[in-house]
């Protein structure tokens, strides 16, 4: 092996371990983000298809969860959907849960926000308990509904 391939294969090997580093990082803040989407997908009684999309292009679009493949985040989403499905009280537990791993982190809680935001409105209105929904949100991630013009 010339030192040129091993070189390579080194750097290869070297950003694999980063990506896995990052995902391992991130699996919260992936987790939290999956919670609050399947939240406030389900907070009108239906998750469209536009709220899906919405939800994809903003994993894909930020540096923090575009590591993670697409495949990861749908299950994610389906796992949160699933528990919310089977028993809405324990599923919205466990998904406050992962969203409240995020209250120390300001700028992560406001970027889930802003998702959130952005996925209730995406089929053009957000409507009475999808405010409620991401007023709860807020609350969980100790900010104010008002910095969001929730209230």
């Amino acid at each position: 092996m010339s030192f040129e391939n091993f070189l390579s294969q080194l750097k290869s090997k070297a950003g694999e371990l980063k990506t896995e580093a990052l995902k391992f990082k991130n699996k919260d803040f992936l987790q939290a983000a999956m919670a609050g989407s399947a939240l406030i997908a389900m907070a009108d009684g239906s998750i469209s298809s536009e709220e899906k999309q919405k939800m994809i292009k903003f994993i894909e679009s930020n540096d923090s969860l575009s590591i993670f493949s697409t495949s990861d985040v749908i299950k994610a989403f389906q796992e949160h959907v699933g528990q919310l499905e089977f028993d809405k009280d324990i599923g919205e537990a466990k998904a406050y849960q992962a969203l409240g791993r995020m209250k120390s982190n300001a700028e992560a809680a406001r970027l889930l926000m802003r998702m959130i935001i952005a996925i209730a409105a995406s089929d053009g209105i957000i409507d009475v308990n999808e405010r409620k929904v991401a007023v709860k949100v807020a609350v969980e991630l100790g900010l104010s509904p008002a910095e969001f013009e929730l209230l």
